[in-house]
């Protein structure tokens, strides 16, 4: 099989040798660079590290330049010197960070931290944008009054309106949420739109033929076409959200994994940073699997050829799941999760919800009619 055919198909094995050898070369050529940018440093043994502009303003300017020559005489005879990265860490030096990113930074708590503000960002604008766009896209009065404004929406630069965000909604989470959730709305709404126009002809015209109603035909041919088609937008969209959390996160600065790689950026902490990008990034494909997951478990048409043993018990354990995961992101947004009861209660749903999937995925793994 020629690995060079337009759009040539990849076996299994090939993809995972492919993909490892993408990877080997991709930590080889990041390697090279940060040897070809990094520069010597002289070693001194008395060198004073305070600057001179921080000695204070009364000091005497001759004595300024007096430290600076000293300073300059001192790297000119220097005799043992090191090698640092000043524009690109080694992939060494960023595994090496991990452990005090994870001891003295608190790189769990506040992964989760951002983790659970990007998952009520989703939520919300799920909540918000589909419900709007079924009513302005089936509906002629609302599609002529707020069709055109709904397009113009994708043009707004997000991160100017962080101050607005600040003004109605404060500097604490509700102001994050509000502002990661309006930044998926903005491209979630037109596309829920446009899906809605892609509706097939077929079915409309034969849910006609049987004399459907409004509501028959939105609840039998409208929900299902779309959403089997928008669960794929809304897992390439969330992937915004990780975008703006650096920017919702720097407001106030209360914890959150952009909070920190904001900081060890000013810091000059290059491999924390780095080490933190690929733990965002490794999130975000974690997420993408999940993603992938829940479609083929609430959409199985789209991949299976025939309904199988155990695919029920599994949706309905993804049901469950994100049914409690929604109710959960409302109830903190009006009440507040502080209930310790409430937080039990929450938790045992959710456990029987993943139980139940597991079970599910168990007699899938396990039934010989699997596709």
């Amino acid at each position: 099989m020629s690995l060079f055919k337009l759009r040539g198909p990849l076996t299994k094995q090939q993809d995972i040798v492919l993909t490892l050898i993408g990877i080997v070369l991709f930590v080889l050529v990041w390697w090279l660079l940060a040897e070809v940018f990094s520069k010597q440093k002289a070693v001194l043994d008395d060198f004073d590290t305070t600057l001179p502009s921080s000695i204070g303003v009364d000091v005497d300017h001759a004595l300024l330049d007096s430290i600076a020559r000293v300073d300059s005489i001192a790297f000119a005879n220097a005799t043992e010197f090191e090698k640092v990265y000043p524009l690109l860490p080694t992939p060494l030096s960023v595994v090496k960070s991990f452990p005090s990113l994870i001891s003295q930074d608190k790189l769990i708590p506040n992964a989760l931290k951002s983790i659970w503000l990007n998952i009520q960002g989703y939520v919300w604008a799920v909540l918000i944008a589909i419900p709007i766009g079924f009513i302005i896209a089936l509906f002629p009065l609302f599609r002529g009054l707020f069709s055109r404004q709904v397009d113009a929406m994708r043009f707004l630069p997000l991160t100017a309106l962080t101050g607005l965000f600040i003004i109605w909604f404060g500097i604490h989470d509700e102001m994050k949420v509000a502002f990661l959730a309006f930044g998926i709305i903005v491209y979630l709404l037109p596309v829920v739109v446009q899906r809605i126009y892609e509706v097939s002809d077929v079915y409309l015209k034969t849910v006609f033929t049987l004399s459907a109603t409004d509501w028959h035909t939105i609840r039998t041919v409208y929900i299902p076409s779309v959403m089997t088609e928008l669960i794929e937008d809304i897992r390439v969209l969330t992937a915004i959200s990780w975008t703006y959390i650096i920017i919702a996160e720097l407001v106030n600065r209360a914890g959150g994994i952009g909070s920190l790689i904001y900081i060890k950026s000013r810091q000059g902490q290059l491999p924390k940073v780095f080490g933190i990008l690929i733990v965002i990034i490794i999130i975000g494909l974690l997420q993408d699997m999940l993603f992938v997951y829940i479609t083929k478990r609430l959409f199985p048409h789209k991949h299976y050829k025939s309904f199988f043993k155990g695919l029920k018990e599994s949706r309905f354990g993804v049901l469950a799941m994100l049914g409690i995961l929604f109710l959960a992101v409302l109830i903190n947004g009006f009440f507040g999760l502080s209930s310790t009861v409430l937080l039990i209660g929450v938790a045992v749903i959710a456990l029987s919800g993943v139980l139940f999937a597991l079970y599910g995925e168990y007699l899938i793994f396990t039934s010989k009619e699997r596709i």
